[in-house]
């Protein structure tokens, strides 16, 4: 009897915890290694497509997902690299980044196909999707929506902000929310206000918010060392982090209701 009560707490801590799993899915032939979070309950409940930072699919990335279950959303943490590439170091993960910025027709096919995984997911609701992305994944959701996906939030945590393709007018499907640190190095003042221009001008409803004392990377706690080491402007700012999530999920809350 006492074995049967542990196994049924134990059972209750996972049910609590909802669906944690990798998942596998392949684009032009290549494996993509992405990561799944569910929410707790039935019913239907919107979905949410993260996209990592530069560094690639790591665990920084898996514990956003697993924040947003918690918040109620079918989380889908995807591989915008292939084959689950990731890394530590600034010069390979340069290189990654700008691969896929320079063949922005797969990096659509990738995107494309990691909200398909998440759709398909039992208990989403195809009619409630968003995506939100760190550093080079904050350009990429942009980049999406600038694309014609079919998102009704964008949100973008100290992405870059410039374009080659700026939307027009009917371009971007939903509302957009920028989230970037005030002393960001990275984003410049002319790249602001050229994207506040393309948004007004493509009639987009948008809000950006700058986060003083932030740099690049803000939200991220290993993003101090990391600084230190390399000798990159990106550092940890907690205010900012917080601020910034509370306001992403007033945000969602919204858009998603």
């Amino acid at each position: 009897m006492k074995y049967l009560i542990i196994f049924v707490s134990l059972l209750g801590l996972v049910s609590c915890a909802g669906i944690r799993e990798e998942v596998k899915y392949e684009v032009n032939g290549q494996e993509h290694k992405g990561y799944y979070a569910a929410p707790n309950g039935g019913g239907l409940k919107p979905g949410v497509i993260v996209v990592h930072e530069w560094w690639g699919h790591n665990e920084y990335v898996r514990k956003r997902a697993r924040q947003l279950s918690k918040m109620g959303y079918h989380a889908l943490a995807l591989d915008m690299y292939g084959e689950g590439k990731k890394t530590s170091h600034p010069k390979e993960a340069k290189k990654f980044a700008m691969m896929s910025m320079k063949d922005p027709e797969l990096a659509k096919k990738r995107f494309l196909k990691a909200l398909e995984v998440l759709k398909s997911k039992e208990g989403v609701d195809p009619k409630k999707i968003a995506a939100i992305g760190y550093c080079f994944g904050g350009a990429v959701v942009l980049n999406m929506a600038r694309a014609g996906v079919d998102l009704d939030a964008v949100v973008s945590f100290h992405g870059s902000l410039k374009t080659k393709k700026p939307a027009k007018k009917g371009d971007i499907k939903g509302k957009v929310l920028v989230l970037n640190g005030a002393e960001d190095p990275m984003i410049t003042q002319a790249d602001i206000k050229a994207f506040k221009s393309e948004m007004r001008k493509a009639q987009v409803s948008y809000e950006f918010i700058n986060y003083p004392g932030a740099v690049h990377a803000f939200t991220n706690p290993g993003a101090t060392a990391v600084g230190n080491k390399y000798d990159l402007p990106v550092a940890y700012h907690e205010e900012s982090d917080k601020s910034s999530w509370k306001t992403m999920e007033n945000f969602l809350r919204v858009e998603l209701r």
